[in-house]
């Protein structure tokens, strides 16, 4: 993973508020997003990180002593969640640490799952979920399980165990593991109960990462290579990078079958399309280094993301076509897995090539849209989704009394212009209301630090 920032910079964390502390957003638009709609004219009050009131602006009054948020015009969304996302570990600073983990959250961003885990990441999970740390709640991974940490099955089955042990949330797939290895992880992990995600490893295949039950398929990662058409002169195996090289040997008829197959299964997509968007052929080099949120990058990142995006091509042996059809099958298939039934899961994938925290995941639902998706659809799925996923729906999700006050507050309405998500006026995390401008002060701190 490329790191984001290099240099040094605590940003403060104020204790947490005391469990009696009051917050009220006043005559606000609610979409609560258990289903399409709005509710105008709200009063929401929080007390002490929980929602405790909903209702009519004229009937639902604001106890005594409580912040009042003025809500006039604006709109109150479930704060989001990034279900492919990175958070440093090894030496890596805390300060960097701390400031990746705002990004997120300065975005709205008030869930993460980590994709990479580090031990140290289980010390974060821990402090966020105590209000030590300005993060966003944290469900993290292990170490990743490859063709090198997991050799055989021996490997496979001890490192199962012990990941479960340490406390994990789930286990990370990525490529190179063989099917006796997988057939060993996979054998493990349910004994023991401990949920597997990541990428499909060739020698495993999408077939076989269904029958077993992946808790999400991230990248799209092995639809492609599943939709190779017989007697083509490449084959699934000779994937490269998601099957760009494949593109100009694709039966899409074989779309649908694969769909209804992810459904019965029931394993969730987490597609991390923006990240491809942004390898891919068309939008430039210096159009992408142009993106505001490039400010919170250090620049030394940005040469090696130009390098690994005007290369990606020649290395993977992939024409301009092959490339442009693998895109448009994958726009497809995003809006084929929603459409028969198939959960969708809002992720990216920061930070990496041209993806900031806090800001990518907002590209991220703009390209979920281009697929075919409606605002409401791609904002579900990185909250409503989320909380089944995680079977925290109850707690979390929704926008509902008794619900954990993880809210977004926005200037326009994103059921219209999905791109609304953008327009923030502040960020509810656990309770904490921090307005826009707190924020915009923080990340321009962030700015200065990394040299921009």
């Amino acid at each position: 993973m490329l790191h984001l920032v290099s240099a040094v910079l605590l940003l403060s964390v104020p204790p947490a508020k005391g469990a009696d502390s009051v917050v009220a957003f006043v005559d606000v638009t609610v979409i609560p997003m258990d289903r399409e709609r709005t509710l105008p004219r709200q009063t929401v009050v929080v007390r002490g990180g929980r929602i405790v009131a909903i209702g009519p602006s004229d009937r639902v009054k604001v106890p005594a002593g409580g912040v009042k948020v003025d809500g006039r015009g604006k709109f109150l969304i479930p704060g989001l969640a990034e279900m492919h996302a990175h958070i440093p570990g090894g030496d890596t600073p805390d300060s960097v640490v701390e400031r990746t983990l705002f990004l997120y959250v300065s975005g709205g961003i008030t869930t993460i799952r980590g994709m990479l885990g580090d031990p140290r990441h289980l010390d974060l999970r821990a402090r966020a979920a105590r209000n030590e740390l300005l993060s966003p709640t944290i469900y993290t991974s292990g170490p990743s399980l490859n063709g090198t940490s997991v050799p055989t099955p021996g490997a496979a089955a001890r490192i199962v165990a012990e990941q479960k042990a340490a406390g994990y949330d789930f286990l990370k797939i990525h490529p190179g593991i063989g099917g006796e290895v997988f057939d060993t992880l996979a054998a493990t992990a349910q004994r023991v109960g401990i949920r597997f995600a990541g990428h499909v490893p060739l020698a495993v295949g999408l077939a076989r990462a269904l029958e077993t039950g992946y808790a999400t398929i991230d990248h799209l990662d092995g639809y492609v290579e599943a939709m190779v058409r017989e007697g083509s002169p490449v084959k699934a195996d000779e994937s490269e990078f998601f099957g760009l090289n494949l593109g100009e040997y694709l039966d899409e008829s074989k779309l649908p079958a694969l769909v209804e197959a992810t459904r019965e299964a029931r394993v969730w997509n987490v597609p991390t399309q923006v990240l491809m968007e942004n390898l891919m052929p068309g939008e430039s080099v210096e159009a992408l280094e142009r993106r505001p949120e490039m400010r919170y990058v250090a620049p030394g990142s940005l040469p090696k993301w130009a390098e690994t995006k005007t290369s990606v091509l020649k290395e993977t042996g992939s024409s301009v076509e092959s490339a442009r059809r693998v895109m448009q099958v994958r726009r497809r298939l995003i809006k084929a897995l929603h459409a028969g039934g198939a959960g969708l899961l809002l992720g990216s994938d920061a930070p990496q090539i041209y993806n900031v925290p806090g800001f990518s995941i907002h590209r991220e639902l703009a390209a979920l849209v281009a697929a075919g998706l409606t605002p409401y659809q791609a904002l579900e799925t990185g909250t409503r989704n989320v909380a089944v996923f995680f079977r925290t729906l109850p707690t979390s999700g929704t926008i509902a009394v008794g619900k954990r006050a993880d809210l977004v507050l926005l200037d326009a309405n994103p059921l219209i212009d999905v791109g609304n998500t953008t327009r923030r006026a502040g960020v509810m995390l656990r309770g904490r209301w921090l307005p826009k401008a707190e924020i915009d002060t923080r990340l321009a701190a962030i700015a200065k630090s990394v040299g921009n």
